[in-house]
C-alpha cells in the first residue's frame, strides 16, 4: 500500500503518544513479518505536547539546566526517551510529527531518511518566505546566519528505527514561547539560537496548516499517495490500525 495516512492528533501527553508509536511499529513489524506479509499504510501522525523536554539515549542530563523544582513552576515535564539525539523542547505552538514507515518499501538509508525531513521542512517553510537550511554535521533545520541574528534553529529531529520502521520524527516551532529553550541547551549545541516562524515573520500561521504542508511535501519526497483521516483519537488510530480497517477517508 503505497500510501501516507496524516492524522492530526490535536493536543495529547507525550508519553501516551509515544507509547501509540511504539505500540504501532510493533504492529506494523508484525504485519510485515506475517506470511503472507500484510502491507500496512504508512502513518503521519501530528501532535501538539503540553510543555514537554525529551532526551535522546545518546544526549546529557547536564543540558537540562533546571531541577524538578523549577520544572514544576514552569508547568513543564521531562522524559527520558529512546530516539536518537540530544535534549529538545515540545509545546504548544509547534507542530510535531511522529512517521510511522516501512522504509523497507521505500529506501533503507537513515541518513537519507534524515536529510527528507529536512527536505519537506525547508520547502513549507519557503512556502511562508522563509529560508531554511541544512547546516553541516548539524540534523536539522536552520535559519540565518543573516541580517535578523546568527544562526538559529527552527525545527528539531530525532528518530528510531527497528526492522527499519520509523518512530519519532520532527518539531517545527510556530508559534512557540521559546523562552522554555532558555532551560535547555537546545540538541546539545551551545554555539546557536532558536527561532520561530512567528518570530521569522511577525506573524503566525495556523500549526495545523504547517502541519499540512509539511505532510504534502514530505509524501511527494518519499513517493507516496497522501490521504487523511479525521480523527482525533489515539485509540481509535491503534484499533483501526490493528484490526486492518482502512485509516484513510
Amino acid at each position: 500500500m503505497n500510501e501516507l495516512v496524516y492524522i492530526s492528533l490535536g493536543r495529547q501527553p507525550y508519553r501516551e503518544t509515544w507509547d501509540l508509536q511504539k505500540q504501532l511499529q510493533q504492529e506494523m513489524i508484525a504485519n510485515k513479518r506475517a506470511d503472507p506479509p500484510i502491507r500496512s499504510p504508512h502513518l503521519l501522525l501530528q501532535v501538539e505536547h503540553p510543555p514537554v523536554y525529551t532526551l535522546g539515549k545518546s544526549g546529557d542530563d547536564k543540558h537540562l539546566l533546571l531541577g524538578d523544582q523549577r520544572l514544576a513552576q514552569i508547568g513543564a515535564t521531562f522524559e527520558r526517551i529512546d530516539r536518537g539525539g540530544d535534549i529538545t523542547f515540545h509545546g504548544p505552538g509547534q507542530v510535531v510529527l511522529y512517521p510511522i514507515l516501512d522504509l523497507d518499501r521505500i529506501f533503507t538509508d537513515l541518513v537519507r531518511y534524515l536529510r527528507t525531513l529536512e527536505t519537506a521542512v525547508i520547502a513549507t517553510l519557503a512556502d511562508y518566505r522563509i529560508e531554511g537550511r541544512r547546516v553541516e554535521g548539524r540534523t536539522g533545520v536552520w535559519v540565518g546566519p543573516d541580517e535578523r541574528g546568527p544562526e538559529r534553529k527552527i525545527c528539531a529531529m530525532g528518530i528510531r528505527c527497528s526492522r527499519w520502521v520509523t518512530i519519532h520524527g520532527l518539531a517545527l516551532n510556530v508559534a512557540t514561547d521559546l523562552s522554555y529553550f532558555d532551560h535547555i541547551v537546545p540538541c546539545g549545541i551551545r554555539d546557536a539560537g532558536v527561532t520561530s516562524i512567528q518570530n521569522e515573520l511577525g506573524e503566525s500561521p495556523a500549526a495545523e496548516d504547517v502541519g499540512g504542508r509539511v505532510a504534502v511535501h514530505l509524501a511527494a519526497e518519499l513517493g507516496l499517495k497522501l490521504s487523511t483521516n479525521p480523527t482525533r483519537d489515539p485509540l481509535h488510530v491503534r484499533q483501526a490500525f490493528a484490526s486492518g480497517r482502512s485509516l484513510s477517508i
